[in-house]
C-alpha cells in the first residue's frame, strides 16, 4: 500500500513538473531559454517545452513601446533656456540581446533618450530649432540608434513635440517677425514704384514721339473723370495752342 502512495505521490510530482515544463509564448512574444544558466535558444510564437529543474525562460515583448519622455530643462547652443518633451517609438529586435546586455531595458531606454535629447538640443540654436526641427529629429535618432542596437532595440522614430521659451525670448521673437514681414512690404513696395517709373516712363516716351497720343490720352481721361464726378466742369486748351505756347517760349536759335 505505501508503495502504491508512493508511485502516485512521485507520478503526481513528474505530472507537474511535466505541465511547468511547457508554455506558450503569443506572436508578439519571444522565450528567452536557458539551460543551468547559461542563453540556449531564442522561442517564437506558439508552444515550447523545458527541459524540468534544468531550464528557464524569460518572455520579451517585441511589439512596438510609444513613451512620451517628460519636459527636459536644457540650454541651446546660443544659450537660450528652453523646455522639451518629445515622443519615442521602440522595439526589441533582439530577444536574447535584450536580456543579456542590460538590466531593466526599457528603463534604460528612457535614461539613454533624455541624455540624447539633451545632446542635440546643446548642438543646435534656437532658430534652428524653431524652423528645422527635423534636423534636430534626425540627429536625436541616430544618437539613440548608436546607443541602443548594442542592447538588442530599435528605433522607428523619435519626434520633438512640444518647445517652450522664456516669455521674453517670444516677444524678442515676434518682433523679429515683425520687422522680416516690414521690411519684406517696403521691398515689395519698392520694386512696385520701380516697375511703375519705368513703364511711366516708357509712356511718356511715346506719347512725346506721337503729336496726337497726348490728345488721345487727354480725351480718356475726360472720359474717365466724367464717370466718376458728373458735376465736375472741364475746360480745356487745344493742343495747337499749347504747342504754340511751346515754341513762343523757347528761346531763338
Amino acid at each position: 500500500m505505501e508503495f502504491l502512495i508512493g508511485v502516485a505521490v512521485l507520478f503526481g510530482i513528474a505530472l507537474v513538473l511535466a505541465l511547468k515544463s511547457f508554455g506558450i509564448n503569443q506572436e508578439y512574444e519571444r522565450g528567452v531559454v536557458f539551460r543551468l544558466g547559461r542563453l540556449q535558444a531564442t522561442k517564437g510564437p506558439g508552444w515550447f517545452w523545458l527541459v524540468p529543474l534544468v531550464e528557464r525562460v524569460v518572455k520579451v515583448d517585441i511589439r512596438t513601446i510609444t513613451y512620451a519622455l517628460d519636459t527636459q530643462e536644457t540650454v541651446t547652443r546660443d544659450g537660450v533656456a528652453v523646455r522639451v518633451n518629445a515622443v519615442l517609438w521602440y522595439r526589441a529586435f533582439d530577444a536574447a540581446g535584450v536580456v543579456t546586455t542590460v538590466s531593466n531595458w526599457q528603463s534604460a531606454i528612457v535614461q539613454a533618450a533624455e541624455t540624447a535629447m539633451r545632446d542635440a538640443i546643446g548642438q543646435s540654436d534656437l532658430d534652428q530649432m524653431l524652423k528645422d526641427r527635423t534636423t534636430i529629429n534626425k540627429r536625436l535618432y541616430e544618437i539613440l540608434t548608436t546607443t541602443c542596437n548594442r542592447w538588442g532595440v530599435e528605433f522607428d522614430a523619435v519626434e520633438i513635440k512640444d518647445l517652450d521659451i522664456p516669455a521674453q525670448m517670444q516677444r524678442a521673437i515676434a518682433r523679429e517677425a515683425e520687422a522680416i514681414r516690414e521690411k519684406r512690404a517696403r521691398i515689395i513696395k519698392a520694386e512696385g514704384e520701380q516697375e511703375a517709373a519705368a513703364k511711366l516712363s516708357d509712356a511718356a516716351r511715346v506719347i512725346g514721339e506721337v503729336p496726337g497720343a497726348l490728345e488721345l490720352r487727354r480725351l480718356q481721361t475726360l472720359s474717365e473723370i466724367g464717370v466718376e464726378h458728373n458735376s465736375t466742369i472741364i475746360a480745356m486748351f487745344p493742343t495747337e495752342i499749347l504747342e504754340a505756347a511751346k515754341r513762343l517760349a523757347a528761346p531763338a536759335v
